[in-house]
């Protein structure tokens, strides 16, 4: 009866099989996994001023933001519209702008 050979191996197969699965999830799944997180984070964060780069290779200048629609101005009045999706990478996001702090006692006195 070979069978009964063959199943004394029976638990070194199982526990090789299931490492391979760890090893498989840890190093392609997982990192994949994140990589969407942080997309679509960043497509989340879209907002109007910030300067793109399209996955056809167009740099732009978002004008305005819809649900999942983009106006993109690729040159002084010439605008073009683009799915959210269709964003590569942010080049640089506009800069919030932040009151400058004022001292309580007033701006200075010459």
């Amino acid at each position: 009866m070979p069978i009964l050979q063959a199943g004394s191996r029976f638990p070194s197969v199982i526990i090789f099989y299931v490492l391979l699965l760890v090893v498989f999830y840890m190093l392609l799944i997982r990192p994949q996994q994140k990589q969407q997180r942080s997309r679509r984070e960043m497509l989340g964060k879209l907002k109007k001023g910030d300067r793109i780069v399209t996955m056809g290779g167009l740099h732009a200048t978002i004008h305005d933001v819809d649900e999942d629609m983009l106006t993109l101005e690729i040159a002084p009045n010439l605008r073009v519209k683009a799915d959210r999706g269709a964003v590569s990478y942010v080049r640089t996001r506009k800069q919030e702008a932040t009151p400058s702090p004022v001292s309580e006692s007033g701006p200075p006195r010459p």
